[in-house]
C-alpha cells in the first residue's frame, strides 16, 4: 500500500493524551482538570443560547472574548488571540514564526506535545535538560541560541513538576534570545504569589508571547478555549493571517466571555485549589513520597526505592480502584506520579488508596 503522508509524518509518535474515562465512579486525578465546576453564570448563559442563532457563523475575531480579557489584563484588544485551547495557539505559533528545518528550543522534560508539533511542523525540537533540581540551566539561553531558534517554549509554572520560574530571570531570557519566546501560562491561576502577572512586561515587549487557558483556572476543559496575549506585531499575524477563518464557535465564544467575567467565583476556587494542593504535598512528603513544591493544579511526587511497588505499578493499581493519576515512562520520571489536586474528597480517597499499597 502507498504511504502518501509526508516524511516527518511517518516518522512521528504521535501525542498521548490522559485518559479519559467516562464513568461516575471514576476519580480523575490525572490530566489537571479543574475539580470544581465553572461559574454559574456560565449555566446561565448557556441556557440563554438560541438554537436558531447557530444558523449563523460565529463572530470571526471573538471580539467580545477578547474585548473582556483585554479589560482582565489591561490590555489592548489586538494584543490578544482567542484559540481553540491553547494547544491551537501553539500550533500557529510555529506555523506562523518556524520555517521548516529551523529549530525550536524547549526543555525536557516539558509538555510532551510541544516536540510533536515541532515534528509536524518539520522543524527540529532542540531539547534542554533541566537541572537536578529541575531549574533551568545556567547555559539554556546559549544552547537555544547555539541552533539559532526561532521560537522557544517555556511552561510556567512548569510541567509536569510545578516550578515557577519569576519574572526577572524570564526578561533576562527574552532579552537574551535570539527567537521568540512562548511562556506557557496554563496553570498559573494556581500560584500562591500575588505579584507574579507577567502581562504588561509581554506586551510591551519585542518578542514575548503568553499562552492562557480556560480549561484549568476556569473548569472549562470541555470547551477547548484558551487565548494568547503578546505585542500587536506577534498576534496580528496569528489573528489576520494564519487562524482558521472562524476558529472557534458561537457557543463557545459566549460561555468563555461569561466565564472570565466572573473573576471573583474563579478566584474562590483558585484558593481552594492552593490550599488543597498544599495539604496534599505536606501529606504525600509525610507518607515519605517527596514532592517538588508546586505553583500549579498538580504535584509530582516520587515512589522511593523502598516501596512495595514502583510508580508504574502503583499507577495500574490505583487504576483498578477507579482512581486516575499520572505515570510517565520517560527518562527521570519513571519513578514518578504526577498527581492532579482534586476535591478535599478525591484527596483524603487517595491518600488512603496509597497508605494501604505502600
Amino acid at each position: 500500500m502507498t504511504d502518501f503522508q509526508r516524511p516527518n509524518i511517518a516518522r512521528l509518535e504521535g501525542y498521548v493524551p490522559g485518559e479519559q474515562i467516562a464513568e461516575p465512579t471514576v476519580i480523575k486525578l490525572n490530566t489537571n482538570e479543574n475539580p470544581y465546576p465553572a461559574s454559574p453564570k456560565v449555566e446561565q448563559a448557556l441556557q440563554q443560547i438560541s438554537v436558531g442563532d447557530l444558523r449563523r457563523y460565529p463572530n470571526p475575531m471573538s471580539d467580545d472574548f477578547r474585548t473582556a480579557a483585554a479589560k482582565l489584563h489591561g490590555t489592548h484588544r489586538d494584543q490578544i488571540i482567542a484559540t481553540r485551547g491553547g494547544d491551537e495557539l501553539l500550533r500557529l505559533l510555529l506555523t506562523t514564526y518556524v520555517n521548516p528545518r529551523q529549530c525550536v528550543g524547549m526543555t525536557e522534560p516539558t509538555y510532551t506535545l510541544y516536540p510533536v508539533l515541532t515534528a509536524i511542523q518539520d522543524a527540529d525540537p532542540v531539547l534542554v535538560p533541566l537541572k537536578d533540581d529541575w531549574s533551568l540551566p545556567d547555559n539554556f539561553v546559549e544552547r537555544v541560541n547555539r541552533h539559532a531558534c526561532a521560537l522557544t517554549f517555556i511552561v510556567n509554572p512548569h510541567a509536569p513538576t510545578g516550578g515557577l520560574i519569576g519574572q526577572k530571570a524570564l526578561e533576562r531570557i527574552a532579552t537574551s534570545i535570539k527567537g521568540i519566546l512562548v511562556i506557557d501560562e496554563a496553570y498559573v491561576d494556581f500560584t500562591d504569589d500575588p505579584n507574579h502577572d507577567l502581562v504588561q512586561w509581554a506586551v510591551n515587549s519585542t518578542n514575548v508571547v503568553l499562552l492562557r487557558t480556560l480549561s484549568k483556572g476556569y473548569g472549562l476543559a470541555g470547551l477547548r478555549f484558551g487565548y494568547g496575549i503578546g505585542p500587536h506585531h506577534l498576534i496580528a499575524p496569528m489573528l489576520y493571517k494564519t487562524k482558521d477563518s472562524y476558529n472557534l464557535d458561537a457557543i463557545g465564544q459566549t460561555l468563555a466571555t461569561a466565564a472570565i467575567n466572573d473573576q471573583p467565583y474563579a478566584q474562590t476556587n483558585w484558593r481552594r485549589v492552593i490550599e488543597q494542593r498544599n495539604l496534599l504535598s505536606k501529606v504525600l512528603t509525610q507518607m515519605g513520597l517527596n514532592t517538588i513544591s508546586s505553583q500549579a493544579n498538580f504535584v509530582l511526587a516520587t515512589i522511593p526505592d523502598s516501596a512495595k511497588h514502583s510508580a508504574s505499578e502503583i499507577y495500574q493499581l490505583l487504576k483498578q480502584q477507579h482512581i486516575l493519576v499520572r505515570h510517565f515512562d520517560h527518562d527521570r520520571l519513571r519513578d514518578k506520579l504526577r498527581i492532579t489536586v482534586g476535591t478535599e474528597e478525591e484527596n483524603v480517597t487517595l491518600i488512603q488508596a496509597l497508605t494501604k499499597l505502600l
